[in-house]
Order: C-alpha cells, then structure tokens, then sequence
C-alpha cells in the first residue's frame, strides 16, 4: 500500500463526505477505493469511519488522523514548490566566450549584473580573439562578431557592428577629411590585423565592394595599442565601432567615410543546439542578450 496514496484518499472521503464522491474525484473505481481504506484501517488498526448504509461520519481518531494527514500533504506541497523554486532559480557554473575588447566593454558588465542578480551561479568568462569550439572546450556561451556558416549551434542576433574608418582631429587638420576611400591610398594608415588580413581595406561604393590598397606605416596586433596610436595621429585606422566609440565621443577620433562603410558584421549569442539547456545557462543567454543590447545602444 502506498501510504502518502492512501492518506490522500482518506482526506477525500472525509471532505467529499462518500466513497463514491471520492472515487470519481481521485479517478479511481470503487471497489478500489473501499480496497485502499481497508487497508489503511488495517495498518494503522484504528477504525477511521462509522459507515452505514446511508451515510459515512469519521470516527475520534479519524478526525485526529485527519487533522495529521493534512497537515503531512501541506507539508510535502510546500516542499515541492520549494524545489521546484530552487530548480527554476538559475545556479552552477555557466562558461563564456567573447573577443577580448569586446568582452571587456560589454560582456564583463553584463556578466557582473548576472552574478549581483543570481547569487548561486558561477561564470567562467574566457576572453579570446579566436573561434572557440564550444562542445569541444566545454563552452556555454559565445559572443561571436561574424558572419556564421551554418552548424548545429543556436543563434541569437544582438545588433550590428559597424567597420568604421576614424582619424585624430590633428591629423584631420593636416592632410584634410578623404572624401573618398581611394585618397587613403596616398594616406598613412594604421593596421590593427584583428580586422584588416591584408593590405587593402574594403568599401561599398554605388553597391558595389571596392578594394582600395591602404599605405600602412603600421601594423599591430593589439587592438588597445592600435586605436591609441590612431589618436596619437600617426595615421588613419579602420576598426569595430565599439573598439572607438570611447574615443570618438570623447573628440579624441572622428570617424570618416561613413557614407563608403562596408555592410556591419552581426553579432551573435550562439550555444549548442544538441542538448538541453539547463535553466542557467538560459537565463544567461537571455540575461546577455538584453544587457549588451542596451549597453551597445547607450
């Protein structure tokens, strides 16, 4: 006999005032409620009901029983609910991937929010201007500014991001603002290889993609050192707009040749798409989504 069952149905008849008003209520037969009652009786050896053939009344100890069970089912509902918060609240460990300067304007406040918010959860944040292979390095999330190829894993659009082209207002004041990409040709230009591969930069121009040869004075890696010799006027510099965009409202850049950018980049939360997410790697993704959506946007 399953008790807690059993305890369930007896709290049926005594509120239903019937075996059969119980049986239909429980969904059971009513051989197979008698049956259960029976054997209650039998374990606890108490009778719990006087029955007649016209009506059934709870006997002292039944009424005592009754007062107990119901306060044993309150008991474990309360305690299921609870569980179930638990569960629904996100917590564990959740592991991110993000380009390093992007990471740490957008993605590291964002992470910083979630932790205040959801104080049982830890986060793994890896700044990395590389691919990751998220199953393969056991990854959660990752912040990806690319066009992406078709796989198995879920995307979800944040925004755009622009490639701008900007110079020092001082190097602006001494060679003039191009007003045209193929005037960089003859201009000093700084190349941050994060962006630029090769030696040309592309435009759009009258719908078309224009390529235009750039004369690099120099090269770097970094993107932090890049963008300060940009202000520094050592020469034009072509970046992500969020990698300037510090500079530019502070009047240290102005972006130029706004009118030729080339289509922006989009920029996606992306995830496996083979198993389940668990609840905090879900709150994440959503927590994520919003929060640099609007830190982009401010």
């Amino acid at each position: 006999m399953d008790k807690l069952q059993a305890m369930h149905l007896f709290v049926q008849i005594a509120e239903r005032g019937s075996l059969t008003a119980a049986a239909e209520a429980t969904g059971r037969s009513l051989p197979s409620v008698v049956r259960i009652l029976a054997s209650l009786e039998a374990a606890l050896q108490i009778r719990l009901f006087n029955r007649t053939t016209r009506r059934i009344a709870l006997t002292e100890e039944g009424r005592t029983y009754l007062v107990q069970c119901r306060k044993i089912l309150a008991d474990i509902q309360e305690t299921e609910r609870a569980l179930g918060r638990q569960q629904s609240e996100p917590a564990g460990t959740i592991t991110v991937t993000a380009p390093v300067r992007f990471g740490e304007m957008h993605v590291a406040p964002a992470v910083a929010g979630f932790l205040a918010r959801y104080p049982k959860t830890q986060v793994e944040l890896l700044l990395l201007d590389r691919i990751v292979d998220l199953l393969e390095e056991g990854v959660d999330i990752a912040v990806r500014i690319s066009r992406l190829a078709d796989s198995s894993l879920i995307a979800r659009p944040i925004g755009d991001i622009r490639q701008v082209v900007c110079a020092s207002p001082a190097l602006l004041a001494r060679v003039g603002s191009p007003q045209h990409p193929q005037e960089l040709t003859d201009l000093s230009c700084v190349r941050f290889t994060g962006i630029s591969a090769g030696l040309a930069w592309d435009f759009l121009a009258n719908d078309r993609t224009l390529a235009v040869p750039i004369k690099s004075v120099l090269t770097c890696n970094q993107v932090g050192a890049s963008v300060q010799a940009c202000a520094a006027g050592v020469g034009f510099g072509r970046f992500f707009c969020y990698q300037v965009m510090p500079l530019v409202r502070d009047g240290r850049l102005i972006i130029v040749l706004d009118d030729f950018e080339p289509p922006p980049i989009p920029l996606n939360l992306v995830y496996p798409h083979s198993r389940l997410l668990s609840s905090r790697v879900r709150a994440m993704a959503d927590w994520l989504v919003a929060a640099i959506g609007v830190s982009l946007n401010a």
